[in-house]
């Protein structure tokens, strides 16, 4: 899903990344619908030439881009409709590597178009904020290569399982990070730390915000073989200073530890199977009320341009504590266009299944996914039950042009006259990349 215009209704999420891939290779898995998404409006990446002289690094210099509108409507049960058209995109400008060196910086913009989008309580806020204007630099970075080493400073993209682009509306999320690699075969080192980001996920009338008083520090290794894959990843999240929750900010203090395992056997060029586990510990820091422990089990079934699968996780209960999903869309398997898993798990267990078809016919893709999250009881006697039906379509006109709409349902089986999750929200996205 390379260069690509998208009109998109974006909102799916942790499913399995083959959902509208039809042939899968290794971490090609459509392991949710958020990534998928993400992969549809995803802009071209050109490779970095290597020159020989200094001045030739901007000389060489490659300019990308990328023009994209969407349109996203809510019809809501118990409150106003709100909706919103937006257009924008971005522009990346990269140096040439001279003697490993390196650097980029894009530039992102959402605007709203006033005639195509509501006002005060019937507007949507989340393509271009409040504001209805949103311009960044969300990239500025240096960067350096090594033989397998790499050393890249500044704002940029991270996508690792608690810190990640989220790239399913008009702005992805961008990080101020130095992150540290190291790759050779199947394997890959990380390490780092980010300490401000910004996008939709941080609130876009907020421009960058601190990731805790602390910022966040993060290392993880990647292995990445013909049949087995596997994930290991330790956070440390700083939390927000007092004066800051004081002022509405969330404590998310804690220390965090990922991993997951899975295994591919591809039966023939035609037929693969696909099967993954994962498991999140979280330790809370500074009484943020963070806390967790979830598992999490991914099956996938692909016979040629047909994909099927299901998910599953389960939030051990914890008296008076909640999970936290990191900064971006979220990294669990059952993780919807709206629905995750945190949002039910405040003390009580929690558990969700997921499952889906994809099936691609030429240049169009068709996406169905159902999720099911309950919540046991709380400490006040109070259940939580949601649904979530994920529907899309994608049509890829030429390797620059993909329209792709998404219609999503969100019923609160629990309390229906809840203004949270009783609503129908669809999407169209346009993108062109350049």
């Amino acid at each position: 899903m390379d260069k690509k215009i998208v009109l998109s209704f974006i909102g799916f999420s942790l499913l399995t990344n083959s959902l509208f891939g039809a042939a899968v290779e290794n971490r090609d898995r459509k392991q949710s619908v958020k990534e998928l998404i993400g992969g549809v409006a995803k802009s071209d990446q050109k490779e970095i030439t290597v020159v020989d002289k200094f001045r030739h690094m901007f000389e060489d210099g490659k300019v990308t881009g990328q023009i994209r509108s969407m349109y996203m409507g809510y019809d809501e049960k118990n409150s106003n409709n709100r909706d919103a058209t937006a257009i924008g995109g971005m522009l990346k400008y990269e140096l040439a590597s001279f003697n490993g060196f390196g650097g980029g910086v894009a530039f992102r913009t959402s605007n709203d178009i006033t005639a195509l989008s509501g006002e005060g309580a019937d507007h949507n806020n989340e393509l271009s904020g409040d504001s209805k204007s949103y311009n960044q630099l969300s990239q500025a970075y240096l960067s350096y290569k090594y033989d397998a080493f790499t050393l890249k400073a500044g704002r940029q993209v991270l996508d690792i399982p608690l810190a990640d682009s989220d790239d399913i509306r008009m702005i992805p999320n961008s990080f101020n990070a130095y992150v540290l690699a190291y790759k050779a075969d199947s394997f890959e080192i990380k390490g780092g730390y980010f300490d401000r980001w910004q996008g939709s996920d941080a609130g876009l009338d907020d421009n960058w915000v601190k990731t805790g008083k602390n910022g966040t520090l993060f290392g993880g290794i990647i292995y990445d073989g013909e049949i087995f894959e596997a994930n290991g990843w330790m956070y440390g999240f700083s939390n927000a200073s007092q004066s800051a929750i004081v002022d509405g900010a969330d404590a998310n203090g804690n220390n965090s530890y990922y991993v997951d395992f899975g295994a591919h056997y591809h039966i023939n060029k035609d037929i693969h199977i696909h099967g993954v586990a994962q498991y999140l510990k979280q330790n809370e820091r500074d009484n943020s009320g963070v806390s967790s422990e979830i598992y999490g089990l991914m099956g996938e079934f692909v016979i040629k341009d047909l994909t099927l699968n299901v998910a599953y996780n389960d939030a051990k209960h914890q008296a008076g504590k909640h999970s936290f999903s990191g900064y971006g869309g979220g990294y669990l398997f059952t993780n919807m266009d709206a629905m995750i898993l945190d949002e039910i798990t405040e003390d009580r267990r929690a558990y969700a299944w997921v499952s889906g078809l994809n099936y691609a016919l030429g240049d169009v893709n068709f996406l169905y996914a159902y999720g099911d999250f309950k919540g046991d009881a709380d400490s006040a006697g109070v259940k939580a039950h949601i649904t979530e039906q994920n529907i899309g379509l994608e049509y890829n006109h030429s390797e620059e042009l993909t329209i792709a709409t998404l219609y999503v349902i969100d019923r609160n089986k629990e309390d229906s006259s809840s203004e949270d999750f009783n609503n129908d929200n669809f999407r169209i996205l346009v993108t062109y990349n350049f």
